[in-house]
């Protein structure tokens, strides 16, 4: 969203990426053990290795006016600087290990937190600029280095407005259709959702879709048994997720009570707006800030709200038709264009 944004706004993005081959859980997981971390660090040495290649050739092909590391970029930033060390860097810290490894049940232990925080704190400190997704986040940046911080929106990348642009016009009268993806942390409250399809009527009128799997799926599962028809799919590749949440009538958002669940608006708000669903998640500060009434909020941790919010959607078509449209025109602030205009003002300011 970040580069094509920026793409959008008039700057010349050239990538070079290679991929760690890691997902984010598995990551924090590493992170957590000794034995983890060094086999994370071999990994990362020989990424390394052909990262520095590509960009060696994009600087040869004249030295960038700013370098923007993605997000998880704890370690990536080291090299950002070593290898453009009179270039501003841009960090994309979408993600605090500590916190993140707190949400999941990993590193408990007051030296493995100091580890993780030492990481974070070093990251910031080599960064010109930090981007960070909501205030909540960015009052979490050291007070001496907040200056470097700007708040950009997560927001959608263009293919989910595409998807919802397109979406198949369905009759008033059918069932209606819930969808839910995510890893099923702490922060997205599987459980509670797995709870609220549990006291859903098993009438048809509700069918629900939950893609995904992490440590709350089998808490999930089990507090659906009895209620909605519900189907599961383990994985659905990235290219072909719009289309699919396009299918449906409502996305459901996070419903978790965690600390970190209270001070993030997740992608799959912006997405599930954007692709033209009415959304439903939990009622928290940084979400209300970003869309107001546009979704409807419900109290984390609430299954039966959740359920009644769901059952008031399928009983009402208009209203589902009115929830629709304003997720939808809410959603129009977050394009990458728009989203990135405080990052685009602040790489203006530093690249002068």
């Amino acid at each position: 969203m970040l580069a094509d944004g920026l793409r959008a706004r008039g700057h010349v993005v050239a990538e070079a990426n290679v991929p760690l081959g890691l997902s984010t859980k598995d990551r924090v997981a590493m992170l957590g053990s000794r034995s983890g971390a060094l086999s994370m660090a071999g990994r990362l040495a020989r990424s390394w290795s052909a990262l520095v290649g590509k960009a060696l050739r994009v600087r040869r092909s004249g030295r960038p006016d700013a370098v923007l590391v993605g997000y998880m970029g704890h370690f990536d930033v080291w090299l950002a600087r070593l290898l453009f060390p009179r270039t501003p860097i841009v960090l994309d810290h979408l993600i605090f290990a500590a916190t993140t490894a707190q949400d999941r049940g990993v590193g408990d232990g007051g030296l493995k937190q100091r580890l993780l925080r030492f990481l974070d704190r070093a990251a910031l400190t080599i960064a010109d600029v930090v981007v960070l997704d909501t205030d909540e986040h960015r009052d979490l940046v050291p007070a001496a280095l907040r200056e470097k911080a700007v708040v950009v929106p997560v927001g959608a990348t263009e293919n989910w407005y595409d998807a919802g642009a397109h979406a198949v016009e369905r009759p008033a009268d059918h069932p209606l259709r819930v969808v839910f993806y995510g890893l099923f942390t702490p922060l997205q409250g599987a459980g509670t959702i797995g709870g609220a399809i549990g006291a859903l009527p098993d009438d048809g009128s509700v069918l629900v879709t939950m893609i995904g799997s992490g440590q709350d799926l089998d808490e999930a599962q089990s507090r659906a048994a009895g209620g909605a028809p519900t189907e599961w799919l383990p994985w659905v590749d990235a290219a072909d997720l719009p289309a699919l949440v396009a299918g449906h009538d409502v996305g459901i958002g996070i419903t978790g009570t965690t600390p970190k669940a209270l001070k993030v608006v997740p992608n799959k708000v912006y997405q599930c707006a954007a692709a033209g669903l009415a959304v439903v998640t939990s009622d928290t500060a940084p979400q209300r800030r970003a869309f107001g009434d546009a979704v409807v909020a419900v109290p984390a941790g609430d299954a039966d709200a959740l359920a009644a919010a769901i059952r008031g959607l399928a009983a009402d078509h208009a209203l589902l038709a009115e929830r629709r449209a304003a997720a939808s025109a809410a959603a129009d602030r977050f394009r990458p264009a728009a989203a990135v205009e405080p990052l685009d003002e602040r790489l203006r300011t530093v690249t002068r």
